[in-house]
């Protein structure tokens, strides 16, 4: 894998790797991410508080660690994934979120960071996210400190989970007038399914793409990355339901179409979910707890869905 190329076109699934070093052993998630590579994943995404509330420390940092054990155990493998990590909820003091959770100060993300590279043992990462809104931190210092990061080259592009498209905006704005790097990328949970409107979440923390945000990135040329694509497993486990939230007529509209879509082009339901994310020029996040699953989703790159298909599910809703 030494000195590998990487070309990226168009959509790419990427692998998350939330549960690695907590619900996933090092062994399996070693597995997964040289399953990832060997399809020709790219991108992992973790983040500096994986996954604290699993994890008997009471603290992030997990997944990291075994993605630096991983790259250090696969010479050249750093040349073959680029890698995205995320400041901002990780636990100060353990077992005490959201009261001690890092915030988005210059100080907090230049900490973070450094903290990230260190658990990775690489020299930078390739896109950092801001992980949640910090509003009790003036927009400019955490814009500011973003661009700090890119200007020294711990980070080489950076982006925002979870925050409104005005404040990103904003932020690009500032971004401009300081001169640094602005962001470029938005991450936000979406999927096939939606909740009924006006419904608040019952995920802490998650905010919902909508059709502002995507109208926003494809006016701007930013990058699209969706979390909690495939809904746990919904589509396709037995005795997995769906959150109360999405109980409405629009889902077993929707479900029925996905059923049909799947047996025509002879894919399974998360394929078509993920086909369904990529051709709106969505990146979407697949977490994965064993080989078959990472390998199930890498096919969705196959799976082609034309007008007719995009229609038919807009219509069911």
């Amino acid at each position: 894998m030494a000195g590998m190329d990487i070309n990226i076109t168009g959509p790419q699934l990427v692998l998350g790797t939330m549960d690695f070093g907590t619900r996933v052993g090092p062994d399996e998630a070693f597995a997964i991410l040289d399953s990832f590579v060997a399809v020709g994943g790219v991108w992992l995404d973790t983040a500096n508080c994986y996954s604290f509330w699993a994890d008997s420390s009471g603290v992030g940092g997990a997944s990291e660690r075994v993605i630096g054990a991983w790259l250090r155990a696969r010479p050249g493998a750093r040349d073959a994934v680029r890698i995205a990590t995320k400041v901002r909820q990780n636990p100060l003091v353990p077992h005490s979120w959201p009261q001690s959770a890092e915030g988005l100060s210059a100080r907090a993300v230049q900490t973070g960071v450094e903290e990230s590279l260190g658990r990775l043992g690489v020299d930078h990462v390739d896109l950092l996210w801001a992980h949640a809104e910090d509003r009790t931190v003036p927009l400019e210092e955490t814009v500011g400190a973003f661009g700090a990061l890119v200007a020294k080259g711990a980070a080489l592009r950076v982006g925002a989970a979870n925050h409104a498209a005005w404040r990103v905006e904003r932020a690009r704005s500032l971004a401009r007038e300081q001169g640094v790097e602005p962001w470029t990328a938005l991450q936000l949970r979406h999927s096939l399914v939606q909740p009924r409107p006006l419904t608040p979440l019952a995920e802490a923390g998650h905010r919902l793409l909508a059709d502002e945000d995507l109208d926003f990135a494809h006016s701007e040329g930013l990058a699209v990355w969706s979390y909690t694509s495939l809904m746990w497993g919904s589509y396709v486990r037995a005795g997995k339901s769906l959150p109360q939230t999405y109980d409405h007529p629009g889902t077993a509209r929707v479900l029925s179409i996905l059923d049909d879509i799947a047996g025509e082009l002879s894919a399974t339901k998360n394929q078509v979910v993920l086909a369904w994310l990529m051709r709106q020029g969505i990146d979407p996040i697949v977490g994965a707890s064993r080989v078959e699953q990472i390998e199930e989703a890498l096919a969705a790159r196959r799976v082609q869905l034309d007008d007719e298909h995009l229609a038919r599910f807009a219509e069911a809703r």
